[in-house]
């Protein structure tokens, strides 16, 4: 759920499966869950967002060698995606490294992959709420009461990102009007499922 919230504006795309693949580990690992790591990291500060792009350097590693042979993404390779009938219909870039190309998108991603005690309170650079209900999730259904199969998502006292927050909230009220919980779940249950298996 994760992954797929990561890269959602590539879903639909001929590399979409093979990418969400990549970044989940099972291109490389595809029989041994235990080797598959994703490290995420937030860094901030003054020119923060240009300057670990440079570092990165291009996204395609071909090109990150050609014009900037000492980045990240110089290490990476490019891998064709076939069809069933083994003709090239796309190609997976293992660029080693993601980097936000705009500050919507860090938000974006950061709101995602960290929820707010996993970044220090002076560090944070969006605003947060302490949450004052219950919010359970079961079967993609939001509710503030505990049903039995269901999973707490918020608990009184937990302090969230407040445009989750607000999401649940508008769920609350309207389920059609909110957007998906898909990016509100994916950060707040991938530690929990983790530890179920």
């Amino acid at each position: 759920m994760l992954a797929e919230q990561h890269y959602a504006e590539h879903e639909g795309k001929p590399f979409y499966p093979a990418l969400i693949d990549y970044i989940m580990g099972r291109a490389h690992y595809p029989d041994d869950a235990s080797k598959r790591r994703v490290i995420a990291i937030v860094y901030r500060g003054p020119g923060v967002l240009q300057r670990i792009r440079d570092v990165a350097g291009p996204t395609n590693p071909h090109v990150a060698r050609e014009e900037r042979p000492g980045c990240i993404r110089a290490l990476g390779t490019v891998v064709p995606i076939r069809d069933e009938a083994g003709r090239v219909i796309s190609e997976r870039l293992d660029n080693v490294i993601h980097a936000s190309a705009t500050h919507a998108d860090a938000e974006r991603e950061i709101k995602l992959w960290f929820e707010p005690c996993d970044i220090p309170p002076l560090m944070r650079a969006y605003p947060t709420d302490v949450c004052e209900k219950h919010y359970y999730l079961k079967g993609g259904e939001l509710c503030n009461a505990y049903e039995p199969g269901s999973v707490c998502l918020f608990a009184p006292g937990d302090v969230v990102w407040r445009s989750d927050l607000e999401l649940l909230r508008l769920r609350i009220e309207d389920p059609s009007a909110a957007p998906s919980l898909d990016a509100v779940a994916a950060k707040y249950l991938i530690n929990r499922d983790a530890a179920d298996h």
